[in-house]
């Protein structure tokens, strides 16, 4: 079983980008199932009910999060409803959504995919550990393969992540830092690992945002509007292949698009 995750979808014009190539590239990559974390596709704070949409029609499985996920209120119902939406597992349980789901492949695995977000240069969160190790204890027998999805600044943590949890899930990578990472490795316990994906946005940013914003704002320290970079679009990812019966990666090899 093959499964593409993509990082961070920046702004809107990435949204289209993916609705032009997404579906040729999946088949390309003969990719069963695709997960994208879909954060930053509005305006790049935020994710609203119709470029959620827009995103599973254009050939994404399920959509990942962090921590702009409520940052636009019309989300909060959607999250509530939708099986193919999470948010971080170490929001408090009071927020809505939830912080995994189970997906089918087309050959009928069900995969586990776990969302956390990091502590370290972060919103204070509840303990990502206990909350990862809390959505497998509870969807323990329900899956065959598990995937997690670390949306965290500091490398550190997420490499301590995927070490602690090396061998329970079939994929780990990173998500957050929007700079895909060179580290492409299967871990001693057989999980697949990427510190980052990097991210679908303009080539030619700073993260996503147009240069001279973020430049203004690190020179100046005022108030600035970041936009999106209006600039080629690229994908950033990797391609994980897993043995669904071991439940453990074979290869992983970052894709860019």
């Amino acid at each position: 079983m093959k499964i593409l995750a993509l990082g961070d979808i920046v702004g809107e014009k990435a949204l289209a980008y993916l609705e032009k190539t997404l579906w040729q590239k999946r088949r390309e990559l003969e990719a069963d199932l695709v997960i994208a974390n879909g954060e930053n596709v509005c305006d790049i704070h935020g994710l609203s009910p119709r470029a959620a949409d827009a995103l599973l029609a254009a050939g994404v499985d399920l959509i990942t999060s962090g921590n702009h996920i409520f940052d636009r209120r019309d989300i909060h119902a959607y999250l509530q409803d939708s099986p193919a939406v999470i948010r971080p597992c170490n929001y408090p349980g009071e927020c809505p959504g939830e912080g995994s789901r189970i997906i089918t492949s087309p050959e009928g695995w069900r995969v586990l995919v776990v969302n956390v977000s990091g502590s370290v240069f972060m919103d204070a969160m509840n303990d990502p550990f206990r909350a990862v190790e809390r959505e497998l204890q509870q969807n323990r027998r329900r899956y065959d393969v598990a995937v997690l999805d670390i949306h965290a600044e500091a490398t550190s943590e997420k490499l301590a992540l995927a070490r602690y949890f090396d061998g329970r899930f079939a994929a780990i990578f990173g998500t957050h830092t929007h700079v895909p990472t060179a580290d492409a490795r299967i871990l001693p316990n057989g999980s697949g690992y990427l510190t980052d994906l990097g991210m679908t946005g303009p080539v030619e940013s700073i993260l996503g945002v147009t240069p001279a914003d973020v430049i203004e704002k690190m020179r100046t320290h005022m108030p600035r509007r970041f936009t999106v970079a209006d600039s080629p679009i690229r994908a950033e990812g990797a391609i994980f292949d897993i043995d669904p019966v071991t439940g453990r990666a074979n290869a992983v090899l970052r894709v860019e698009f």
